[in-house]
């Protein structure tokens, strides 16, 4: 592997991995062991063929086009409009949650050392991250290639100190209360095709965009297996007593050094979501509304900051809600752009996927169903 397609592989993974991780043991836990499987599985392949339609969808696109651009272009303007209310929403209630959980575990970190409040250290995490947004993709790539080796160096860690109190004894297999208290989370934290244009914009060599379906299907395939190691250590140590942030309910068993050790790894993944979703609202208002930088900038920065002082702080509402309007929106967008951009692409691209029809159809019911069902199950009863 090459440099080139390591530090893009770091930014997909790192995009991926992000503050959704920490709402995933709470709802393996809940649902329990065997749902778990099932939703990692099916979420896990559909997910991965999302984002190998998104990279094919950008390889056929002359111009540069966020999902906003590609609806309205290949779609018509009623799909633009989904497309753009789905984005803002999506990445802002995104990059809400990864100020909140910011302000969170910096406070664990650093709150017996530095008299400040949550409220802010998430202030503080925003206008760090904020300055990288500005600064653009390359700069971005490059601080996630070093901040992705601490983040795995320190899931190491914690996988080390959690694995002797892991008892299989603290699974439940199945509660039929929570069966689909998982799917908006879990689809959630798996979710990365807002980082699939930026990637193709970041290879430059007709060679290097050759590799764009394998390093999808290896950030994938990472990605998944992480949060499902990362679920099983967790749900394994604390059971029952599994939290929405998974690092309180480790304390009793694992003391206060390895939660600040959580803290500090939760720190690094969100960081690493927060700057290339905040760099993708900013160009899907460049490219696909024409804003100039500045006010395109101010967007995306500015957004949930002010979601966040308006008091919506809830985390693992923010994740369901978010995982259910992207599984309903972009994805079945996402689904219609790539058969439109099969027959109308205007070049040939680098990559080209043969996938049967009724696969498609498949992905569209695994996500509009999932998505109806969970609105039903957790909040319209």
């Amino acid at each position: 592997m090459n440099n080139s397609f390591l530090l893009a592989l770091s930014t997909l993974v790192g995009t991926i991995i992000g503050g959704g991780i920490f709402g995933v043991p709470y709802v393996v836990a809940k649902s329990g062991f065997v749902p778990a499987i099932f939703y990692f599985l099916v979420l896990g392949g559909a997910v991965m063929l999302l984002h190998l339609f998104f990279g094919e969808i950008a390889l056929r696109t002359k111009e540069k086009a966020r999902l906003i651009g590609y609806s309205k272009k290949y779609l018509g303007n009623t799909a633009g409009a989904f497309a753009t209310f789905s984005t803002i929403f999506g990445i802002a209630g995104s990059l809400l949650a990864y100020t909140i959980l910011g302000g969170n575990f910096l406070f664990l970190m650093l709150g017996s050392l530095l008299p400040f409040s949550e409220t802010t250290f998430a202030l503080l995490f925003w206008l760090v991250l904020s300055f990288f947004i500005v600064r653009g993709i390359q700069l971005i790539v490059k601080a996630e290639f070093f901040m992705n080796i601490a983040l795995f160096l320190t899931i190491g860690i914690i996988f080390f100190f959690a694995a002797p109190h892991v008892k299989f004894s603290q699974f439940i297999l199945f509660d039929s209360s929570n069966l689909f208290l998982p799917y908006g989370v879990i689809l959630f934290a798996l979710a990365g095709w807002a980082a699939i244009p930026e990637i193709a914009d970041f290879f430059k060599k007709d060679h290097e965009k050759k590799q764009l379906d394998n390093l999808i299907v290896w950030a994938s395939l990472i990605t998944a297996s992480l949060y499902f190691l990362f679920s099983l250590f967790v749900v394994g140590v604390s059971g029952s007593g599994t939290t929405p942030d998974a690092l309180q309910g480790l304390e009793p068993f694992l003391g206060k050094g390895i939660v600040v050790l959580g803290a500090f790894f939760g720190l690094v993944a969100i960081a690493a979501s927060f700057l290339v979703l905040g760099n993708y609202l900013k160009n899907s208002l460049r490219y696909d509304f024409k804003l100039p930088y500045l006010p395109s900038a101010a967007i995306a920065i500015f957004t949930p900051v002010i979601l966040f002082l308006l008091g919506l702080r809830e985390f693992i509402v923010v994740l369901g809600i978010v995982g259910v309007v992207i599984g309903i929106v972009e994805g079945t967008l996402i689904v219609l752009l790539y058969k439109k951009a099969k027959a109308k692409g205007e070049r040939i691209p680098e990559y080209s996927l043969r996938i049967p029809r009724v696969l498609l159809y498949l992905v569209g019911v695994v996500l509009v169903g999932g998505a109806l069902a969970e609105l039903y199950f957790q909040y319209a009863r």
